[in-house]
């Protein structure tokens, strides 16, 4: 069977994989006070669109509940979640408050 030629290759359909350590900006508190920042987070969930990513501390949706499973999705292509600028591991993680 003969390949299907393609100017540019195809782009990967997700660009996170479950385990990821990412950043995400985003309501969430930082001693003891509500803070809007960027926050390491473990990816715990990917399909096609969206990315589930679960934290450690308390976060926070836009408008003001607090989100009791400490997750919170993200389309596949937000502004909001990104790869941490600086290695991470999970032991920083579940040090971090």
């Amino acid at each position: 069977m003969a390949g299907v030629p393609f100017i540019n290759p195809p782009e990967p359909e997700t660009n996170y994989e479950v385990g990821d350590i990412v950043e995400v900006f985003c309501d969430h508190e930082k001693g003891g006070q509500r803070v809007r920042g960027w926050l390491k987070g473990i990816v715990v969930q990917v399909d096609p669109k969206m990315v589930a990513v679960q934290f450690r501390t308390n976060v926070f949706l836009t408008d003001g509940w607090m989100v009791p499973d400490h997750i919170l999705w993200f389309p596949q292509n937000s502004p909001h979640i990104r790869f941490p600028v600086k290695k991470s591991t999970r032991a920083e993680i579940a040090n971090q408050d």
